[in-house]
């Protein structure tokens, strides 16, 4: 069904393609709140008319439906943000969905796999888990030794990787690029695992710019990533909801654990707030107890 918005979403999404260099992901998300919305509103409401009641019942309308509160707040966001490109662009005069409140989300931290059985994991014997044992190891290791975020792994090419300098080019949201070191098992395993992504193109008569590639010589997909991730990971004992952001966890807490500083934690992240890396890391009672004992003039 047609509405008085439809021409304000494809302008809004045209915008995030096009100058905001948003991911696909990101887009079709931003699609999908908007276009329940539209309907929601119904055709013959142009946004102008729209104010903070109307939003209201929208979330209401969500809840009822039996969303939960974190798909209701990022429905909000995405009203949010539609609206001030409308009124940077002159069609609306304010936003009101700046006067929603965000629907107040649980607090927890993400479950993060030890320092033990992370290293357990990685110096297990890959090739009783599939038939490319060393691209899976690869995709480990860069996972849990880059700190990456799957979209960035699945979009790494062959020429973004320096071993010169012992690093990699990623691009990370909004297509922002930033350096992440390559060194010890990361780097030994790609180095393995680079041989035999050769011969797999040469069997497949196939050439391509990306780093990791599935058994016909295709790029692998960020969905084949989160299925490996999880394949392997609940093989060796990990729980089931484990996934590619799980081994971002880790490195941010792991690092942390080891004396690494917020600030350098938040720079090979690609955080942009500091608040971001504190959320993505976390300390035991017992560590907390340790550095305070340790540093503490009082505590000694």
């Amino acid at each position: 069904m047609a509405t008085k918005l439809d021409k304000g979403i494809t302008g809004f999404l045209r915008y995030l393609r096009s100058e905001r260099k948003a991911s696909e992901h990101t887009v079709v998300a931003y699609e999908k709140d908007l276009t329940k919305f539209a309907t929601f509103i119904g055709p013959e409401v142009a946004w102008p008319e729209i104010d903070h009641l109307l939003i209201r019942g929208f979330l209401a309308e969500l809840f009822q439906q039996g969303l939960s509160k974190p798909s209701a707040a990022r429905a909000l966001a995405s009203l949010r943000s539609i609206f001030k490109w409308l009124a940077r662009e002159g069609k609306v005069k304010q936003n009101p969905a700046k006067l929603v409140s965000t629907p107040k989300l649980p607090k927890h931290l993400p479950r993060v796999p030890t320092i033990e059985q992370m290293n357990n994991l990685l110096d297990a014997d890959f090739t009783a888990t599939g038939a490319f044992p060393e691209r899976d190891r690869a995709t480990f290791e860069l996972l849990y030794g880059c700190g990456i975020r799957n979209s960035e792994l699945v979009g790494i090419d062959l020429a973004d990787v320096h071993w010169s300098s012992e690093s990699i080019l990623v691009r990370g949201k909004g297509k922002k690029e930033r350096i992440v070191p390559l060194m010890g098992m990361a780097a030994e395993s790609l180095k393995a695992y680079l041989p035999i992504r050769d011969a797999v193109l040469l069997k497949n008569g196939r050439t391509t710019m990306a780093l990791l590639i599935n058994a016909r010589g295709s790029r692998l997909t960020d969905r084949s990533v989160r299925r490996l991730v999880k394949q392997i990971a609940v093989q060796r004992g990990l729980p089931s909801d484990v996934h590619p952001h799980t081994l971002r966890h880790a490195f941010g807490t792991h690092m942390l654990e080891e004396g690494a500083d917020l600030r350098s934690i938040q720079d090979l992240l690609g955080h942009e707030r500091l608040s971001t890396t504190q959320r993505y890391t976390q300390l035991s009672a017992k560590q907390v107890m340790k550095v305070y004992e340790d540093t503490h003039p009082r505590a000694k």
